[in-house]
């Protein structure tokens, strides 16, 4: 029996811990990202960005800042323009990889071997949470 009850203990911490509020934007997108990848909702890379976005079936757009390729952020940016699409900018491709999962992480759990990704679209979201609320409030504060 004490097994079973520190197995339900161990479960009640570990989605306390995935419950935890997001107070800046990175953290929120990061939180979205992840729950519309497990449902399906989630196309990276140029050319699916860029049909997403074409197609209007783009919720939200995610471009990283730090991209190599200005072409590929301008056009990014002015194919979501023309779509009313609202474009946020993250700080790093790396940061933005991490966040798709393309790494392989170490026994300490850090990531290492971290593939840049440019550019996300978020065609649904999955799950109503506070994190995506987040995202929504910041996207009408700062009218993207």
């Amino acid at each position: 029996m004490s097994d079973i009850e520190d197995n339900q203990q161990e479960v009640e911490v570990q989605e306390v811990e995935e419950e935890t509020k997001a107070d800046n934007i990175n953290d929120a997108i990061k939180s979205v990202i992840k729950k519309s990848q497990a449902n399906d909702g989630l196309v990276k890379g140029l050319n699916e960005v860029l049909k997403a976005l074409d197609r209007k079936q783009a919720l939200i757009c995610v471009l990283a800042s730090d991209c190599e390729d200005m072409k590929y952020k301008k056009f990014v940016t002015a194919m979501a323009k023309s779509s009313g699409i609202p474009l946020i900018e993250v700080d790093s491709r790396m940061d933005l990889g991490e966040w798709l999962g393309h790494c392989h992480y170490d026994k300490e759990g850090n990531a290492r071997k971290v593939k840049g990704t440019s550019s996300v679209a978020i065609r649904a979201y999955g799950e109503e949470s506070e994190d995506l609320a987040f995202v929504l409030n910041h996207i009408k504060e700062k009218n993207l």
